[in-house]
Parts: structure tokens; sequence; C-alpha cells
């Protein structure tokens, strides 16, 4: 990605909150993220990460499907009927295919499987809504 459209990506999702409960999955989002000049903060399972969604109000959610305490989809809809602007991009390690019915419904801006997650595939999840 060149660092002209790293830029703009980065002015339309200043602060990405990133709720997951794998550190290691966080650590490398965030370094991934940095890298393209966004801010990143964190939320370790679904109650901490409605907490930072309220409190840091970011500008793009990355929200993991699989939490310890909730789904990912439970926390969508939570921080949707809160009020919450913020495009949520729900991710997970399982194909989009295992979860279509339910991302479809969820009201999220789309689905990302972990290992796809790149700067890019965030632009054009981003894109194609608008």
């Amino acid at each position: 990605m060149s660092g002209h459209r790293a830029k703009s990506v980065a002015a339309d999702a200043q602060t990405v909150l990133v709720i997951d409960d794998h550190e290691g999955f966080r650590r490398q989002a965030r370094r991934l993220l940095e890298r393209e000049g966004y801010r990143v903060v964190e939320g370790v399972d679904g109650a901490d990460g409605i907490r930072r969604a309220v409190g840091d109000r970011p500008d793009l959610i990355l929200l993991d499907v699989h939490l310890p305490d909730t789904t990912g989809f439970d926390v969508a809809a939570r921080l949707q009927a809160g009020g919450t602007q913020a495009p949520i991009i729900l991710i997970s390690t399982h194909p989009a295919a295992d979860l279509a019915g339910r991302i479809r419904d969820s009201g999220a801006a789309g689905f990302i499987e972990k290992a796809d997650l790149s700067a890019s595939s965030i632009t054009a999840m981003l894109s194609s809504r608008r």
C-alpha cells in the first residue's frame, strides 16, 4: 500500500478499536494498523469492548465473532442499539461461509477473515459501504 493511500485510509478511520480475546492477534493487528497511521485501542472481551467503544468513540471497530463472555454478534447489536456510529467489521478465523446468515443480519459493515486482515481489506470493506 502506498504512503499516500495509507494516509487517506487513516484519515477515514483515525482510531480503531480491536475487540479480541487473543493477545497475539491484538498485537498483530495493532502493528499492522499503526504502520498505516491508525491509532489503536483494544478490548479483551465483549464487556471491555463495549466500555472502550463508549469511552474512546472509535472511528472503526474490528470485532471478533467468538469472545469468551459473549458473541461478536451480540456486542455489535448492543453497540448499534446504544447509538454507536462507527462501522463494525466482524473478524474470525472461521470462513465467512460458516457465518453468512449471521453476518448479513448483524448490521455490521462486513466481515474479514483474520488471515486476510490488512489495511487494503479494511479500505475495501469501508469503500463498499459508501
